[in-house]
């Protein structure tokens, strides 16, 4: 029995987003938006030349571009988040098509993705098994 505590936890009561337009049927949208994986991204690049290359598929509304720490050179990849799925879409086809960033080719795909259709019944495959087992006998 689900009872409300206000909270959300024990009411199942959770925010959820929209079911809109995914039109290859993997990528999930985050909380804000969509974000993307850019990788082989330059150890030199910095946020503004990463920024001048996606600023021309839409408004980039948000840019991770993690550095090591000890080196202080960029890792090689960021996290781009675009308010709509057409401008991620895009920016995802012109990495397909060779976008370059200091003479090094970009590639890009969604940061996070819908698992497949059958992983559910795998899952419920798995639990059903365990569930069949007996249980070992008590130690004393």
């Amino acid at each position: 029995m689900d009872v409300d505590d206000g909270d959300g936890v024990r009411s199942s009561q959770f925010e959820r987003l929209p079911a809109d337009g995914d039109q290859d049927g993997h990528a999930a949208q985050s909380m804000e938006g969509w974000v993307l994986v850019v990788t082989n991204v330059h150890e030199e690049a910095t946020e503004d030349d990463v920024l001048d290359v996606f600023l021309d598929f839409g408004k980039v509304k948000d840019l991770h571009l993690n550095l090591d720490r000890r080196t202080g050179y960029v890792k090689g990849y960021a996290l781009l988040q675009y308010e709509t799925q057409a401008e991620a879409e895009n920016a995802i086809a012109a990495c397909k098509k060779g976008l370059m960033l200091l003479e090094q080719p970009l590639d890009a795909d969604y940061a996070f993705v819908r698992p497949p259709s059958y992983a559910a019944d795998l899952d419920a495959r798995i639990s059903r098994r365990a569930r069949d087992r007996s249980l070992s006998p008590m130690r004393s």
